[in-house]
């Protein structure tokens, strides 16, 4: 038994328990529920707090028979048991989650039956079954005490219908009349009722009504088997309620479910006997999925399939879940199905399928969560506030509508997967489009909702919100369904056909025929979902990252530790799956996941999720022998249905055990004697302890199969040989979580305010390993390149780190709020701020700017942009794409993240104590200093990498750009007269040819985002006394983002300098600002410095420029080539710029450049000769040539017609680019055409050479040439695209 809490019984059930009215302690009101009622009646006070009066505490507003009272744990049998302690206050908080309630004669009185689970804080799982019934009071007290409340209450209700002023809000009248009388009360002011006719709907006569009060008898169990359980319930409430006594007393099937009922044996089925029939249960092998016994037939029924795609997509992800309905078991039944269709992953965070009303307080839990709420049946969603809807899944169930988080990633293949499991559903009788009518109420709701969804956009994605498209898809969906019936040929005959093959099976099935179906299609269904992981995930060992430490100090490390290969995995993927999967990588489930599969190396100690998912991903590697690494979008159906249905229908056909029949136990006379119509407190003495030799539990090889089976008694329960490993597994499971499960125990203040702080030191933890780990994917990637331009995790993998940032953001600033204002808590308080800023701003704005103007023009550089929170604001604001609350939010982070102010804006933001203590409780996350502190430090460390996530995301927004020439200071630019002209290039587009005035020679433009800039056109007319300009560099600044780019040239522009160029291409990067301020942290230095700004182009008198020996020329243009392969072998999303590496310095022109450079004669005095008319004299001699027809073979003419084709184009261009110019074009479409190697060879047994040469020079070296040649054609393989800006007005 040291297993602890891991090790559960062998029994079916470990306890027995009554829940009820304690008659001694009498009529309690249930303050926990009295606490929600005063959060409900605070809400409408507009966050005035403190206003509300006892009355409302105890929510005297509600008649009496509709208010809630505490109930007591009446008896539980036995009194504790070692492996699962009784935990009093929880099983009584969930098998009454609403405390008692009262009914008369006139009410109906169903007994309703739910199932709850209890999560220690370990994370192991106890089940319960519980069915609530009424029983008449018999005791005088309470009666009379009932009827004084009546008294009092309609005393009250006489007091405020009189009164002369309107009553303060509708919501007093709401509760006159009992809901279904009238239906929409909160639409209508009544007229004053009469008295009597209140009497009528709100009465409790003591002499002429029997009043009536709920009971609870509940089993709780290790493992979940909620159809047997119900059965065996509902058969002990018969008996009870029956006018016939039972054949035993209550204790002998008590004291049989207890102690002589076992679990059944994995694999295996069990029949045992309730009061009046067999019970049968089976539970599965462990090659087989684990247990799940709720019926997933009807969650689709509730949903929808496409609904419960949406939902299971928000767990997947990790999104907070609210399920909302008034039914215990359906809340329950969803949370179960969601979390057993995920296998093989699990759910990680807080798990509260049904949220007992006095834990209202964790909907503000800052943690993903899966909870359940219970509403009251009025049902109105709008009523309900939610304290952080930003990231919230909320699914109405009784209403077949769920709201989902903006830009939710679609699940991959949806479509075929809709309608595989539609076609499963098919074949069963349900619709895939679910069947909400079978909820009552539902046609009313079904009009209202609809105009509600036309009035009040509050699904920020309406577009794909389900309800919106069921209105819109009703008859396309039945032409759909159609088709689809047709096509699967599921014909109606058909499913008769399963019908009666199923009903001549019946002289075999030992359990009834609904229930036999519901595990075929919960299997069926659960294998179609199963069957999709293993196929996306099917090569996922080979991403898997072995720790090549051990594991105490992989454990220790566990947070820094990157345990798959993310960026490979992507990289295999079809792009369609990407925004889903590269989200999903992120998640905590899957991180534990892979944990677990690097605990576990051999199949001995695999848990058993994991060892049934690698069985059939292997299988499936099996099946279709494909290179592990080459991924299809192709949609493969799930096989392996049959299987697993015929090792069900198996074990229900030949029972495997049966259990001990009920027998009369050692009781005195007298004993086990009760009053009819009610159930008893039995008789403790024999139900504490169990038989003392217990048949089954010794059986054939007893220990082993004991110890086996509870080993897979749960697959949460990881077994692992010795304590170690459970602490590393339990550590694991913590990681994420600093709070696992909230504690189901009564609340004060100081629970609460513990709870708070749980959560205050989580989010930090969090936020401490999001900010690593977005620093580690940017610095580890930008440390490898090699100083080349500037490299950013790119599209989906940033964007993914970036909405989880979002998110977390949003979930800080929703803690502890006072009052709720919009969906996104962060954008009001900026709001607010902005509010109370902007009156005391305005003046001065201005003026600081001139100074800051004035200052800055020595330097004749860009003036800084003013840092403002505001103005980011007002940025975001003249979006008009953002709609949402959420979205400018997440554009504002966006931003900030790319100008690196978020740490200090958001000091900013909180720098105005007041207005944090306005929006703030005391204990949220805002206002503990420290952590406060802590947490913009860490936001602070993003300022050392470059983000682009504003620009890159926003494509279509227009931006306001700066342009400024620097004109060279030596040579005064004042004298020139021609127009020059600028055109800005970026990824995203370019901006056409912009006039530039000549005398400022900046100017400031808006255009659409043309995302990271690339190259710069400058040019001008040439008109005018004083055409010659040499230009210094050019800057371009994008006025929103702040980013500026730095286009060197260091060339004239003019006929007759330089290489008589009117136009040049630059070629640009991204300038680092200097640390402005404390705030920003230093920037690691690039990784290689630029040695001495070697020119970019030949310089203006070849001479002055050191000269570079063949090595190093070698050298330049392997590190040129070498950048340009890496680029191509990195993902498509992660390249920098191309045309960085063509044109840029050290790139591929400059580095041929060098070559030809080398050994040039130098020619006479104050000429300079160019690459170019090398080139040129070339051309002219391989024309004649080919004239004369000297050709040597068919190889040398096509690669001379090339050359000189090219040759012409460049030269015949009507645009005015010199001859460096042209030698870059000409050198960038080699590149481009793969013909660079082919020129060189050309060239060198080219007579011209000899002439223009020395003999040292490289190109007359052959080895180096072949060499050279050599490393060129290694371009060969890749596709060389050219920016228009490099080839324009060339037609090749």
């Amino acid at each position: 038994k040291s297993r602890g809490k891991g090790s559960n019984s062998c029994r079916f059930a470990d306890y027995f328990v009554i829940c009820g009215l304690d008659t001694e302690s009498g009529l309690e009101p249930d303050e926990l529920s009295a606490l929600c009622q005063y959060i409900e009646a605070t809400k409408f006070r507009d966050g005035a707090r403190g206003l509300a009066s006892a009355d409302e505490g105890e929510n005297f507003e509600q008649s009496p028979l509709r208010r809630t009272f505490k109930s007591k744990v009446l008896a539980h049998y036995p009194e504790n048991v070692e492996w699962s302690p009784f935990d009093q206050d929880a099983v009584g908080m969930l098998c009454m989650p609403k405390g008692l309630a009262f009914r008369t004669q006139a009410d109906t009185r169903e007994p309703q039956f739910h199932s709850f689970i209890i999560t220690r804080e370990d994370g192991s799982r106890t089940y319960g079954f519980a069915l609530t019934f009424y029983e008449e009071v018999t005791s005088k007290q309470i009666c009379s005490a009932m009827q004084t409340l009546y008294h009092m209450h309609n005393a009250e209700q006489y007091d405020i219908l009189h009164t002369p002023t309107t009553p303060r809000c509708p919501e007093d009248q709401r509760h006159l009349h009992p809901h279904p009388l009238n239906p929409h009360p909160q639409h209508m002011l009544l007229p004053t009722p009469s008295i009597s006719r209140l009497q009528r709907f709100n009465s409790y006569d003591i002499s002429r009504d029997t009043l009536y009060v709920s009971k609870c008898i509940c089993l709780i169990a290790p493992m979940a088997f909620p159809q047997a359980c119900r059965k065996v319930l509902q058969q002990l409430h018969q008996a009870v309620s029956s006018p016939q006594p039972p054949p035993l007393p209550l204790e002998s099937y008590v004291y049989n479910i207890l102690y002589e009922v076992p679990l059944p044996p994995a694999g295996r089925s069990l029949k045992f006997s309730g009061v009046y029939g067999p019970v049968v249960c089976q539970r599965p092998s462990t090659a087989e999925l684990p247990l799940f016994d709720f019926p997933i037939s009807q969650v689709f029924e509730l949903l929808g399939v496409e609904n419960i795609l949406q939902l299971f997509t928000c767990a997947l992800l990790e999104i907070q879940i609210l399920l909302y309905s008034q039914h215990y078991q359906r809340l329950m039944t969803v949370a179960e199905s969601i979390t057993a269709l995920m296998f093989p992953f699990q759910w990680q965070h807080v798990y509260v399928p049904i949220l007992p009303a006095s834990l209202l307080h964790f909907l503000d839990a800052p943690v993903p969560y899966l909870m359940g709420l219970h509403s009251n049946g009025e049902g109105d969603r709008t009523k309900l506030e939610l304290p952080q809807e930003a990231n919230l899944c909320f699914v109405d169930i009784d209403n077949h509508f769920i709201e989902l988080p903006e830009d939710l990633p679609l699940f991959p293949n949806k479509l075929e997967f809709i309608q595989e499991i539609s076609e499963v559903l098919l074949a069963f009788g349900v619709s895939p489009e679910g069947n909400p009518l079978h909820s009552q109420g539902q046609a009313k709701h079904w009009g209202f909702r609809s105009t509600d969804l036309v009035t009040d956009r509050r699904n920020g994605n309406l577009a794909s919100s389900p309800l919106n498209s069921y209105l819109l898809r009703e008859n396309e969906t039945i032409a759909r369904l159609q088709a689809l019936v047709k096509r699967t040929g599921v014909s109606l005959e058909k499913l008769d056909v399963r019908k009666d093959a199923s009903s001549n099976k019946d002289l075999k099935v030992q359990c009834d025929e609904e229930e036999l179906k519901m595990h075929q299609l919960n299997i069926q269904v659960r294998e179609v979902f199963a069957n999709r992981f293993t196929q996306m995930f099917a090569d996922y060992e080979v991403f898997v990252i072995q720790p090549n430490q051990d594991k105490e100090s992989w454990f220790s490390n566990r947070d820094q530790m990157q345990n798959f290969d993310k960026a490979s995995f992507l990289s295999d993927q079809p792009e369609p799956y990407l925004p889903f999967l590269s989200r999903f990588l992120e998640t905590q489930m899957f991180a534990s996941f892979i944990d677990s599969k690097i605990l576990c190396h051999d199949d001995e100690d695999k848990e058993h999720t994991l060892r049934v998912f690698d069985s059939r991903v292997d299988k499936i590697r099996m099946l279709n022998v494909r290179t592990p690494t080459l991924r299809t979008s192709m949609y493969q159906t799930c096989t392996n249905i049959d299987e697993a249905e015929k090792a069900i229908e198996m074990r229900v056909v030949k029972i495997d055990h049966t259990a001990l029949h009920p027998h009369l136990l050692d009781m005195k006379i007298g004993q086990g004697r009760y009053e009819h119509g009610f159930f008893p407190r039995l008789q403790s003495d024999v139900l504490s302890t169990g038989p003392v030799s217990n048949k089954w539990a010794k059986r054939s090889a007893p220990a082993q199969w004991r110890r086996k089976d509870r080993q897979k008694q749960h697959a949460e329960h990881l077994y692992l040989d010795n304590d170690q490993r459970e602490k590393y597994i339990q550590e694991a499971r913590n990681l994420g979580t600093t709070i696992r499960q909230p504690k189901l125990s009564n609340l004060s203040p100081s629970v609460i305010a513990q709870t708070n702080w749980k959560f205050v030191e989580g989010l930090l933890k969090e936020c401490r390993n999001k900010t690593k780990r977005m620093l580690v994917e940017k610095m580890g990637r930008e440390a490898v390149e090699l100083g080349h331009g500037e490299v950013s995790i790119t599209g989906v993998e940033e964007n993914t780190l970036i909405a989880s940032l979002c998110d977390l953001l949003e979930r800080i600033w929703s803690h502890g709020l006072q009052v709720k204002q919009g969906k996104s808590a962060l954008w009001s308080h900026l709001l607010h701020y902005q509010e109370t800023t902007s009156l005391s701003l305005l003046p001065t704005s201005g003026l600081i700017h001139n100074t800051e103007r004035r200052k800055s023009d020595a330097g004749a550089a860009l003036p800084p942009l003013k840092v403002s929170l505001i103005r980011d604001m007002r940025h975001i604001q003249n979006i008009g794409e953002i709609k949402t609350d959420v979205g400018k939010a997440r554009a504002w982070v966006r931003l900030s993240m790319e100008k690196k102010l978020l740490s200090r804006h958001l000091k900013k933001l909180l720098s105005d104590h007041e207005l944090t203590k306005k929006l703030y409780k005391r204990y949220a996350f805002l206002r503990c200093d420290d952590e406060k502190e802590q947490f913009l430090y860490h936001l602070l460390s993003f300022n050392a990498v470059d983000y682009f996530c504003f620009t890159n995301v926003f494509t279509t927004i227009m931006i306001p750009y700066h342009v400024l020439v620097i004109p060279s200071k030596k040579l005064g630019g004042s004298m020139f007269t021609a127009n020059p002209w600028v055109c800005v290039s970026g990824e995203l587009a370019e901006t056409g040819v912009l006039q530039i005035p000549k005398h400022t020679q900046e100017i400031t433009f808006e255009c659409q985002n043309l995302g990271k800039l690339t190259t710069v056109q400058m040019g001008h007319d040439n008109s005018g006394l004083y055409a010659k300009w040499l230009v210094e560099y050019v800057m371009v600044r994008n006025e929103i983002t702040g980013h500026a780019y730095k286009f060197p040239c260091g060339r004239w522009l003019g006929k007759g300098v330089d290489d008589g160029s009117l136009e040049r291409v630059l070629v640009g990067e991204l300038v680092t600002p200097n640390s402005e301020n404390e705030d920003r942290m230093c920037r690691t230095p690039p990784m290689q410095q630029s040695p001495g700004m070697m020119r970019r182009f030949v310089t203006i008198s070849p001479n002055s420029k050191p000269k570079l020996n063949t090595g190093q020329i070698q050298e330049g243009v392997g590190e040129a080539i070498n950048g340009i392969v890496k680029h191509f072998h990195k993902p498509e999303k992660e390249r920098g710029s191309l045309t960085l590496l063509l044109c840029g310095e050290y790139g591929l022109v400059w580095a041929l450049e060098q070559v030809f450079q080398h050994g040039f004669k130098s020619p006479r005095l104050f000429k300079n000769v160019f690459i170019w008319d090398f080139l040129e004299k070339s051309q002219v001699y391989f024309e004649s040539a080919e004239q004369r027809e000297v050709t040597p073979d068919e190889n040398w003419q096509t690669r001379v017609r090339h050359f000189c084709q090219f040759m012409r184009a460049i030269n015949s261009t009507s645009r005015n680019i010199g001859k460096d110019g042209k030698f870059q074009m000409l050198v960038c479409l080699g590149a481009r055409d793969h013909l660079l190697h082919h020129w060189i060879a050309l060239l060198v047994d080219c007579p011209i050479t000899v002439q223009m040469y020395e003999d040292t020079a490289l190109i007359k070296d052959r080895s180096l040439v072949n060499s050279l040649i050599r490393v060129l054609q290694t371009l060969q393989e890749f596709n060389i695209t050219l920016e228009a800006s490099l080839v324009k007005g060339i037609g090749i």
